[in-house]
């Protein structure tokens, strides 16, 4: 569960980067290390190659770009690379399996080869840096062979036989972003002549056994239980509106970047006046601003954490990117109440973010199959400005003087509605934000940025009350006319929901009754049923068929997936014979002779007439 950011929009033939293109030389550099060991994968490993075995290569695995310092040799670059190999298990690591299986141990190396693809240029490309981005971007679009191949590709960039970038590519299932920044601070230690400090944090096959001990497991299982109470409970779509996301696709999004100094001075004063981190009061903005751009009452975002809170991880190079879930009520009256409420919140989430990632999905598929929804991983927030070096590709280095700008990137097919990096945040604000275009205009998702920095100001000045983020921010919540209900916590459009079930149905006469009782039942008069939310019973008339409540609930969940914005299945079907007279009249159905019913959530019941 990690989204990677960015697409390859530039070629090694590109008339903006080089004037021509270079022949490639190859390099095989032999290393050597500790010993050969086997071991049970860590479940960041595990939840990553889950990905890598079912995601477009571009979408999961990473790149850096490492700056070569001039002076330094091929021989030196090579050496250091050759050392990093040496030094750390996870780059020794491959995973076999057979064809058609997912890897369950991992097996490290004592020795063995990589090589280097050399390509020297005679001129300087246009844009050294961004050419070498498209080069690491490049090297991410063929799928990584886990069973066999070295988990890094390596291109080093040369002008004139002179190293200039090394362009990398890895593989998610050894590093991720922590990892990358971790060998990017010592292959310039090496090249400097320093010398590596010893390992303190451990390797993976150790880190595997840790987690597969009694208090390991136990972790992991407190965290499914916490998912599990997001997943029953929480919205199902953050962003479930009539225009919503394509039914059964993803989009492509552009990136758009924010770099503002307004934003940075902004967080900073906020920090001070809350008494809070400004990773806290940016979560807490971030959070404010979804719910009300999706008119709901709390926001759902996947936090990807790299789980490297505890000194035995802090420094291995290894994949421990899991993500955090956040679910963040945001009804309070202001700002400062959410900001207090947000510092909990994320450290609940953060410690529930070591998991079984098959049991995960196993509970995930479960409880969105009881509770007839589709549980949509719509709203990431990654926050790597805490890295000791930045990812490739954010130029922070550059415009750190841009009062506030907006500026629009390359395409991402995008498998969020709306996913944001923040890469720093001081001096200024720097976010890159994809937002689906089904959900979100250019001027919308423009609009948004500006508004997350004008709530910051707003905040910074004062407590902001929450029933004024649209005048404040100038973001309006999403439209969703009187047809909407909110059912079990979650946006719905009745209309929506009954052409799924008669599409499951094959066609037969369906109606969808929204109803108050405690039960589901029609009884909306019983004591206390007047405030219950709305429920959804579905009547069906199957005529001469054999359909069952189970089978017409099963047939349901099964479109969900690709059923658009606002489905979800009803909590009864009520199976009766042949529609009424009056089809669109629900009192008319209600008074039809009533063949089978059974729930819709849950455990199934059947009650035969």
């Amino acid at each position: 569960m990690n989204s990677a950011a960015g697409k390859d929009t530039m070629h090694l033939d590109d008339p903006r980067t080089t004037r021509t293109t270079p022949t490639p030389r190859t390099v095989t550099v032999a290393y050597a290390g500790g010993d050969e060991r086997r071991g049970p994968l860590t479940m960041g490993q595990a939840n990553m190659i889950r990905c890598i075995l079912r995601d477009d290569p571009t979408h999961i695995n990473i790149h850096d770009v490492w700056p070569v310092p001039e002076g330094t040799t091929v021989e030196a670059v090579t050496d250091a690379l050759r050392a990093l190999a040496g030094r750390h298990e996870g780059l020794r690591t491959t995973f076999p399996h057979p064809p058609g299986t997912a890897p369950v141990d991992q097996v490290v190396s004592a020795e063995g080869t990589f090589t280097v693809t050399v390509l020297d240029h005679a001129e300087p490309p246009a844009d050294p840096t961004g050419y070498a981005e498209s080069v690491a971007r490049a090297a991410r679009a063929a799928r990584f062979a886990l069973e066999r191949e070295f988990p890094l590709r390596i291109t080093l960039l040369t002008l004139a036989g002179a190293p200039v970038h090394v362009a990398l590519a890895f593989s998610h299932a050894v590093a991720d972003g922590s990892a990358m920044a971790i060998l990017r601070e010592e292959f310039a230690e090496l090249l400097a002549g320093k010398e590596l400090p010893g390992l303190t944090s451990l390797p993976p096959v150790d880190l595997a056994s840790v987690e597969a001990s009694p208090a390991g497991l136990r972790k992991s299982a407190a965290s499914l239980r916490y998912w599990e109470r997001i997943i029953r409970t929480g919205p199902q779509e953050m962003f479930a509106e009539p225009r919503g996301r394509r039914p059964g696709t993803d989009e492509e999004a552009r990136q758009l970047t924010l770099r503002s100094r307004r934003g940075g001075r902004a967080l900073a004063g906020a920090a001070r006046r809350t008494g809070h981190p400004e990773a806290t009061v940016l979560m807490a903005a971030w959070c404010a601003l979804v719910a009300h751009r999706a008119g709901q009452d709390s926001c759902v975002t996947a936090v990807p954490s790299a789980n490297r809170f505890h000194p035995r991880v802090a420094r291995s190079v290894t994949t421990t990117s899991q993500d955090a879930l956040l679910h963040l009520d945001v009804r309070v009256p202001g700002f400062d109440a959410l900001v207090a409420r947000t510092w909990g919140a994320v450290l609940n989430a953060y410690r529930h973010s070591q998991f079984d990632s098959v049991r995960l999905w196993e509970m995930i598929d479960r409880v969105t199959a009881e509770r007839g929804s589709h549980f949509g991983r719509d709203v990431v927030f990654n926050d790597v400005s805490a890295l000791p070096a930045p990812l490739l590709g954010t130029d922070t280095q550059d415009r750190d003087d841009a009062e506030q700008e907006l500026a629009w990137g390359p395409p991402q097919t995008l498998p969020t509605r709306l996913l944001a990096f923040t890469y720093r945040t001081a001096p200024q604000l720097h976010i890159s934000l994809w937002a689906a275009p089904s959900l979100f205009t250019p001027e919308e998702a423009e609009g948004f940025l500006s508004g997350l920095v004008l709530l910051l100001e707003a905040a910074a000045a004062g407590d902001v009350p929450m029933e004024a983020l649209t005048e404040v921010t100038a973001v309006r919540p999403a439209e969703r006319g009187p047809a909407w209900l909110r059912v079990d916590g979650c946006w719905v459009s009745p209309a929506a929901v009954r052409e799924t079930i008669g599409r499951a149905v094959d066609g037969l006469p369906v109606r969808v009754a929204e109803e108050r009782g405690p039960d589901g039942t029609a009884d909306g008069t019983a004591e206390g049923a007047a405030g219950a939310e709305p429920r959804l019973t579905a009547y069906v008339a199957r005529g001469d068929t054999s359909l069952t409540p189970e089978q017409a609930h099963r047939a349901v969940t099964a479109l969900i997936p690709a059923a658009g914005s606002g489905v979800l299945a009803p909590h009864r079907y009520v199976l009766v014979e042949n529609p009424p007279a009056e089809p669109e009249r629900s009192e008319a159905w209600r008074r039809l002779q009533i063949i089978e019913e059974g729930t819709g959530r849950g455990r199934q019941v059947r009650h035969e007439r």
